[in-house]
């Protein structure tokens, strides 16, 4: 790709910068009130959200390369905010039974159910946020994301 002078750029690249802008713009806004909320009322972070709502998900647990992976951070990022959660009692790290080396961290009882709670506030929340839209606008936008995830190869659909 070229650069482009000042002056070069089509009206369609326009467009689509100014869409990129506007996506990014709603992303952050919406970030910014999750944030809010998981701060607000259950006392903790998006990061840590992430990591237990990643746990949730895979009841036998996940190692920390799986779980830095699926969040895509590093297992360096990761591993603060686990270390965290294991003084918080939320969860806890088992060893590998064939791995010495490996071990898998899981949601305790206790994080099961402050983690439903909070993803039941989440889920609110973000339905409040998007109340506007309507089926229409979901499909629409589903299949806009989905060629969006396959200019880049990612064919996983973990909506």
């Amino acid at each position: 790709m070229k650069p482009l002078a000042k002056n070069d750029s089509s009206a369609i690249e326009k467009r689509r910068l100014r869409m990129w802008i506007r996506m990014l713009r709603t992303t952050r806004s919406v970030e910014v009130r999750l944030r809010e909320f998981l701060r607000e009322q259950y006392d903790t972070t998006l990061p840590r959200f992430d990591v237990m709502a990643a746990l949730y998900r895979a009841e036998g647990g996940l190692k920390m390369s799986a779980l830095s992976k699926h969040l895509l951070v590093s297992n360096g990022n990761v591993t603060g905010i686990v270390d965290r959660l294991v003084i918080d009692g939320l969860i806890e790290r088992r060893p590998v039974e064939n791995d010495r080396r490996a071990v898998v961290v899981c949601l305790t009882p206790a994080g099961r159910t402050l983690f439903a709670r909070m993803a039941d506030g989440h889920e609110e929340l973000v339905n409040d946020l998007f109340s506007h839209m309507v089926d229409t606008d979901l499909d629409l936008l589903a299949g806009i994301f989905s060629r969006l995830k396959q200019m880049d190869g990612d064919d996983d659909h973990d909506d």
